[in-house]
């Protein structure tokens, strides 16, 4: 690889509340720092923090690693049993469903040299785990797309209307 992925960082969120989810991705390529910033990630859990390499298979004796090799950790702590079975089930499924989404679209390659990390919020009131799945599949498509392509024109538009934009967690004036 030439360093053409290495750092590039892109956002995605799909579905509604509260069973969407909301993710952001970050490529990077072997042997770089930033392999090793995530490596470190990877190995350094919380409690209720795990980063896991992303798996699908129809039972623990058939689980296969995704490839690119993908890092998930979620950034809502799962304490509660639903909460940790959609996390680690039904949104690592869909991790895993949007970053082979992302290579069959030719946005990332099919290659070891590649580590995708994707930190995922699910919100603790999700129920729906075939919502999440369909939301995680698609915020993660959105992310990688977000890193390989950019925002275009969608970043000087929102340089545009600096003084006017708003979050829905700020109600000051």
């Amino acid at each position: 690889m030439t360093h053409t992925f290495d750092g590039k960082i892109g956002e995605g969120w799909s579905g509604a509340d509260p069973d969407g989810a909301h993710v952001n991705v970050v490529l990077a390529e072997r042997g770089t720092a930033t392999a090793a910033a995530l490596l470190t990630t990877f190995t350094s859990p919380a409690p209720g923090h795990a980063p896991i390499l992303v798996v699908v298979g129809e039972d623990k004796d058939h689980y296969e690693p995704v490839w690119p090799p993908t890092i998930m950790i979620n950034k809502e702590t799962a304490l509660e049993p639903l909460h940790q079975k959609i996390t680690w089930g039904a949104g690592q499924l869909g991790i895993a469903q949007g970053v082979l989404d992302a290579v069959a679209e030719d946005l990332i390659p099919c290659s070891g040299e590649l580590i995708v990390f994707v930190a995922i919020y699910i919100d603790p009131g999700a129920a729906d785990e075939t919502a999440v799945r369909v939301a995680s599949r698609a915020a993660t498509l959105k992310g990688v797309r977000t890193a390989r392509h950019g925002r275009g024109d969608a970043a000087q538009a929102l340089v545009d209307r600096r003084d006017t934009v708003t979050s829905p967690f700020y109600s000051g004036s």
